[in-house]
Formats: structure tokens, sequence, C-alpha cells
């Protein structure tokens, strides 16, 4: 049998404790709920092709489950509309990697960050 070849994710699920506060939050990073919502026990969001689900786990406690990083075009107007929105994100900064990145964590405690190319990488 063959090796598998993955061509993406399709979807990130994340255990939370309080779907309302949850949405709150990702309505501020700009994800539209396209299935369940704040009294839900499943809520799917959409961004773009970037499909998010919370499942809701009561007593659920993260300390560092992981991290979820999204690409984008533009990692400092992403980080200025969060500021705007009310959010508390890490300042961005230019990796050695090749990418200029920043973190925020949802209510839950998973971190998110969002990431775009530096030009000649």
């Amino acid at each position: 049998m063959g090796k598998i070849s993955f061509t993406n994710i399709s979807a990130v699920t994340l255990a939370v404790n309080k779907m309302a506060s949850s949405i709150e939050f990702y309505d501020k990073l700009g994800m539209i709920v396209t299935y369940g919502g704040p009294a839900s026990g499943f809520t799917t969001l959409r961004s773009g092709d970037v499909v998010l689900n919370l499942i809701l786990h009561s007593g659920h406690s993260a300390s560092w489950g992981g991290s979820v990083i999204l690409r984008v075009d533009n990692v400092d107007q992403i980080y200025s509309n969060l500021l705007e929105a009310g959010l508390n994100p890490d300042t961005p900064q230019n990796a050695d990697w090749g990418e200029r990145f920043f973190h925020i964590w949802d209510p839950d405690g998973h971190e998110l960050s969002f990431a775009e190319l530096l030009p000649n990488q």
C-alpha cells in the first residue's frame, strides 16, 4: 500500500467551555457561523477556505494544546484589525524562517498564529 498524500486540512475542531464567548471571539477575527450558534453544542465557522469547528466540552481545561497557524496576506493589517476589535494579540515579529507572525489566544487558551511569508522567501 502506498502512502496517502494529503492536500489540505478540511477543518480543525477545538473544545471550548463557553460556546457564546468563543463565537464572540472568532467573530472578531472575521469568521462567520455557518452551522450551530451560541446555544449549540457544536458550531462551524468559516473564513475563506478555513473551517473551524467548536465543540462544547464543559470542564475542559486547556494549558497548551497546540497551535493553529493561519496564513494571511498582511499580518500587520490583521493585527491592527484585532486591536480595533478590542482584542490583545502579541506584537508581530519577523522570524528567522522567513515569516512575519503574531499569536493570540482564544477564551479557552487555544493559540492562534497569523503568519505571512516575507518577500524573497
